[in-house]
């Protein structure tokens, strides 16, 4: 049994939106096949991934460093023996030899979607949807139905409260029960009046978070902090600079609702550097780290040791990224929800073919692997890279 063959291609996902810090104009994303040598159904088993939005692809990584020490490895050394599979922790040590401590930035994108890829096959070699795999191994019991938000509420070229609001209002009406807006993209006062408009919109049906992108200094975090605990919002989310722990620890003296951050921290060292010295609070408010951004799923197992560590559930992250891998994680190991894109960065967000939003919650289906086989549009992009 061994890896065959690992594929890249960077592919575009562009869009006219933005955030409060950057477009989406020339935004890629890499997309890679695991192909091996193992046969089911008359064909070679094939593991898929790729990066979350708003880091670009890392096809220059992948082909100079990482794909190279996966195929030059002994394939025996990849091997888990006691289960006669591929084993992702020694595929992860393969990918990251003679690389540095921290540094983390864009490697850390790289080799988290190959470990994608590579989940994918496990789980396909065992016949077995990926959460089901991972709630086995980690002694669980799999919760086939999980949390979703649905993310959006972008700025757009000529988008005004009544489109946002008509965006907001699709959401709901596909079963969603929260839903998030982007701030931080305008005045302060502009954007009260975007997020009240989409409150009066919502009503009842839904609660709404927002999310700054990182982009506010100390005096301005604090300004909206002051303004947005007047409404009753789902969380606050990344108010500042991802690594500046002390002004996250600030914030909290003056918002004493929920706040989320963690997508731009890619270790478990950030992890429990923002922990030590965030102010985060394991009653309150939620952790956003992202696999597929962050090294992959074995290095996510490490993050969730150290939130163990520290006194906080797994139940408390709602991973961003809006991809079924974390989908599955969140079934398999117990998470808080994920985080959804319904209409964005398409063919790679959204769910399966025929998977429903309910009252918030979608069930997973039964596909082995990650389920990108239950997803036409994707699976057909993903088949063309592997074929």
């Amino acid at each position: 049994m061994r890896i065959v063959e690992v594929r890249e291609v960077t592919k575009p996902i562009a869009s006219p939106i933005r955030n409060a810090y950057i477009d989406f104009s020339k935004m890629t994303a890499s997309l890679v096949a695991v192909v091996t040598d193992v046969i089911r159904d008359g064909k070679p088993v094939v593991g898929y991934g790729f990066n979350s939005n708003g880091r670009y692809g890392q096809g220059g990584l992948i082909r100079e460093r990482f794909r190279d020490r996966i195929l030059q490895a002994d394939s025996k050394s990849l091997l888990d023996d006691a289960r006669d599979n591929i084993d992702p922790a020694k595929v992860w040590a393969a990918m990251m030899q003679n690389e540095k401590p921290g540094g983390h930035g864009e490697r850390s994108v790289a080799v988290g979607t190959l470990d994608m890829a590579v989940w994918d096959a496990v789980a396909k070699i065992e016949n077995k949807p990926l959460f089901r795999l991972l709630a086995e191994r980690h002694g669980r019991e799999a919760n086939p139905s999980v949390f979703v938000y649905a993310a959006g509420g972008y700025y757009y070229p000529g988008k005004d409260n009544t489109a946002l609001c008509a965006e907001m209002r699709g959401y709901l009406d596909r079963g969603y029960n929260v839903v998030k807006m982007k701030i931080g993209g305008a005045s302060l006062e502009e954007d009260r009046g975007r997020i009240e408009a989409v409150l009066k919109e919502i009503g009842s049906r839904a609660q709404l978070a927002v999310d700054a992108n990182g982009r506010f200094d100390l005096e301005t975090g604090i300004a909206y902090a002051k303004m947005l605990r007047d409404y009753p919002l789902f969380w606050y989310e990344e108010i500042g600079d991802p690594l500046d722990y002390a002004l996250q620890a600030a914030i909290s003296e003056f918002y004493p609702g929920a706040m989320a951050t963690g997508e731009n921290l890619f270790s478990h060292q950030d992890a429990r550097n923002l922990l030590r010295y965030g102010g985060m609070r394991p009653d309150r408010d939620w952790l956003q780290f992202d696999c597929a951004l962050s090294y992959g799923l074995v290095e996510y197992l490490r993050t969730l040791e150290v939130l163990k560590q520290f006194g906080w559930s797994p139940s408390r992250c709602i991973p961003h990224g809006g991809h079924q891998m974390s989908l599955m994680i969140a079934a398999g190991l117990g998470l808080g929800g994920n985080e959804s894109y319904p209409d964005l960065f398409q063919p790679y967000g959204g769910f399966p073919d025929g998977v429903r939003v309910e009252n918030g919650r979608v069930t997973m289906p039964e596909l082995p692997g990650i389920g990108f086989e239950g997803k036409s549009d994707l699976i057909q992009v993903m088949r063309e890279l592997a074929s």
